[in-house]
């Protein structure tokens, strides 16, 4: 039996599809505040959901006990823990799922013997990988179980990161598969896309601290972030050193979050410059034109979130937009990768 066959990049393909979804849904748990719905974790018996209106008493009786109720949402009902209970449920059932769709064909493959040692070595990476977010998932939801109702933002940027980042290698593997044989065209044009991939990285961290800090529901105008001003006067004052504002405050995480995105567009703008210097093939051209066009409508994303003050649809979008960005970049470092 032929080896890394095309069932093999399939089976690649939906893992990355529901890492996709996944990060959709995970925006949506965020962005509705239903993260910390489910206190607990079970990794067989919490698949189901509770169905009597016991279950359903006993779960919002533990969410009861926990700080997000306590300090913040004591009047709700038992529908409105519901509604959050959902997001949060279908979240970590997409998460089960992704672990059955890896790790069940891996092991059919790898008894079929239709992977190449290679291809062995990175899926074992993969699935690393995958059982490290899972993890990270449960650390983060800790972080807001014990004194304030919400969770870290180092932690779910850290939870954010590594899905995009896994999924970034599930494509990459795919792609290695799909071409086999590629040329580096021009190494410091390789490494110009590389640099770019790692400030787009760097931009996506700062984007799970803008939301885990909601720290996109201040400074709502672009392009200053208040009127009349870049800054407040006292946007720098919020911690003490100044530079944890930059890691901690809400406004120091947004104006860094906003220069990055100018940053990021400089790259790919650059990016797109050198390359008509290259003699290209087809699918080079192509690669660097959809990411100009990706940086574009992501940018205006961006802008459109924060003048709307985060809109729920839109906040997704922007994550998604992210998303294929990201999904870009790695396909265009790829096509100039030797």
């Amino acid at each position: 039996m032929k080896k890394d066959n095309k069932k093999v990049i399939y089976w690649l393909f939906t893992g990355c599809f529901l890492i996709f979804i996944m990060v959709i849904v995970g925006g949506i748990t965020r962005l509705t505040h239903s993260g910390l719905s489910i206190s607990n974790y079970k990794l067989i018996s919490g698949a189901i959901p509770p169905i009597t209106e016991q279950e359903w008493h006993e779960a919002f009786d533990l969410y009861k006990q926990y700080p997000e109720y306590q300090k913040l949402n004591t009047h709700f009902s038992l529908e409105d823990f519901k509604d959050i209970y959902f997001w949060e449920w279908f979240h970590r059932l997409i998460g089960r799922l992704i672990g059955i769709v890896f790790l069940i064909p891996f092991i059919y493959f790898l008894m079929t013997k239709q992977l190449t040692s290679k291809t062995i070595k990175k899926s074992i990476i993969l699935l690393g990988m995958g059982a490290f977010q899972g993890f990270l998932g449960w650390y983060m939801v800790k972080s807001g179980l014990v004194d304030r109702p919400d969770v870290s933002h180092f932690r779910l940027a850290a939870h954010l990161t590594t899905a995009f980042v896994t999924f970034a290698y599930t494509f990459w593997v795919a792609l290695d598969l799909i071409y086999p044989n590629r040329k580096t065209v021009n190494l410091s044009f390789r490494n110009l896309v590389r640099w770019s991939m790692v400030i787009l990285l760097i931009q996506i961290i700062y984007g799970a601290f803008v939301a885990g800090l909601d720290a996109g529901f201040i400074h709502n105008h672009w392009p200053m972030m208040s009127e009349g001003q870049f800054m407040h006067e006292t946007v720098l004052m919020e911690q003490s050193p100044v530079w944890l504002n930059f890691f901690e405050g809400k406004s120091g995480v947004q104006f860094v979050h906003r220069t990055l995105a100018y940053i990021v567009v400089l790259m790919i703008l650059i990016i797109w410059n050198q390359s008509k210097k290259l003699t290209l093939t087809d699918l080079q051209k192509k690669s660097i034109n959809y990411l100009l066009i990706l940086v574009g409508l992501q940018f205006l994303l961006g802008v459109f979130t924060i003048l709307l003050q985060v809109p729920v649809w839109l906040g997704v979008a922007h994550q998604v937009g992210a998303f294929f960005l990201l999904t870009g970049m790695t396909f265009t470092l790829h096509r100039f990768s030797k």
